[in-house]
């Protein structure tokens, strides 16, 4: 909140990023790596981590005016949102509908777009030059991401749940 209403302060700066060391502590300390095998629980903290990715660049960009914002921007919208949204809508998409909770390959693909989707829109702000081609990349790499999650789990939200 202190960013919003005080953007260009130095102290909002030095509070994101002791916010994001705070969220990196606490992100490390769930020891995601350990969900390695279930891409289905591990996009969940790669989520997370792009959170903390996101606010420290805020941090950076409210203490340094050559930072990019719209770099920061990319990686909490992009990045933290974008995944997080197919994160859960796959998760909650499989639940619903009586699956086994358990990431298929078709889905690991969705969280690998989403990923590259967040990097090279990132890259595409951060970038002297070619920009308009990163941006041409990020943007067909997130549209592969939630086509495909359209292509994989729109029929299961259309039929009728598995089960009991």
């Amino acid at each position: 909140m202190i960013w919003v209403f005080f953007a260009e302060a130095r102290f909002a700066g030095v509070l994101l990023l002791a916010g994001a060391a705070i969220n990196l502590w606490r992100l490390l300390r769930w020891r995601g790596i350990a969900t390695h095998s279930e891409p289905l629980l591990l996009i969940l903290h790669v989520g997370y981590g792009w959170l903390v990715i996101g606010v420290a660049a805020l941090g950076v960009a409210t203490l340094d005016a050559a930072f990019p914002l719209s770099a920061a921007i990319h990686a909490l919208t992009t990045g933290a949102i974008g995944t997080m949204i197919l994160a859960v809508m796959t998760r909650v998409t499989r639940g619903h509908t009586g699956r086994e909770l358990s990431a298929d390959p078709m889905t690991s693909v969705i969280y690998v777009l989403v990923i590259l989707a967040a990097t090279v829109r990132i890259a595409a702000a951060l970038a002297a030059r070619g920009q308009d081609n990163l941006l041409v990349v990020a943007a067909a790499l997130w549209i592969g991401a939630f086509g495909l999650f359209v292509l994989r789990y729109g029929p299961l939200l259309i039929k009728p749940r598995t089960g009991s």
